[in-house]
């Protein structure tokens, strides 16, 4: 009877061996899956988001929906609706678009400054007049919500020179560093 019970006892610590894989293989199955939860988080997070929303999901919703997530100054004048200007340029931005999906990719260019920034228009070149020259403006996910003029500024920084000639003896001095 000794041997037989030696055999169980060996068949016990064998299955307690086993059993025990079993649950850390389970462990680290789990810590694999929390793991790979927390990467998709923190993917998710990364992507971008405006108020909440993936940029997908944005160019999915309706115009009405859409306008709920602006600030109160654009909503104010989007629900007033878009002036002939303003919708002719969306209609060549459109156009633009669909000629982006065929391989070709085309510069709209405008005088349209304070036309907002809307999901459809990420990825296209629009040309924004500045008063001079047409500056070329790549929209990105991060500008949705703004207005086209901000991105084209109007004034140069200004740079002055050394005095020319004719200036008086005070302009002339350049107290030394």
């Amino acid at each position: 009877m000794a041997p037989n019970e030696e055999l169980k006892d060996g068949e016990q610590k064998e299955t307690k061996t086993e059993d025990a894989a079993k649950e850390s293989s389970k462990e680290s199955e789990e810590v694999k899956d929390t793991e790979e939860l927390d990467l998709a988080k923190e993917r998710d997070r990364l992507k971008f988001h405006y108020r909440g929303h993936t940029l997908d999901e944005l160019k999915r919703m309706n115009m009405d929906a859409f306008i709920q997530l602006l600030p109160a100054r654009a909503r104010r004048s989007l629900k007033r609706g878009l002036p002939p200007r303003q919708k002719k340029l969306l209609e060549r931005l459109r156009r633009a678009y669909r000629a982006k999906k065929r391989g070709k990719d085309l510069l709209t260019r405008t005088h349209v400054r304070d036309m907002l920034i809307f999901p459809e228009m990420v990825g296209l070149k629009i040309g924004v007049y500045n008063g001079k020259q047409y500056e070329v403006v790549d929209v990105k996910p991060e500008m949705i919500g703004h207005y086209l003029g901000e991105f084209s500024l109007t004034r140069r920084r200004v740079q002055h020179g050394s005095p020319g000639i004719g200036a008086t003896r005070s302009s002339k001095y350049v107290p030394l560093k």
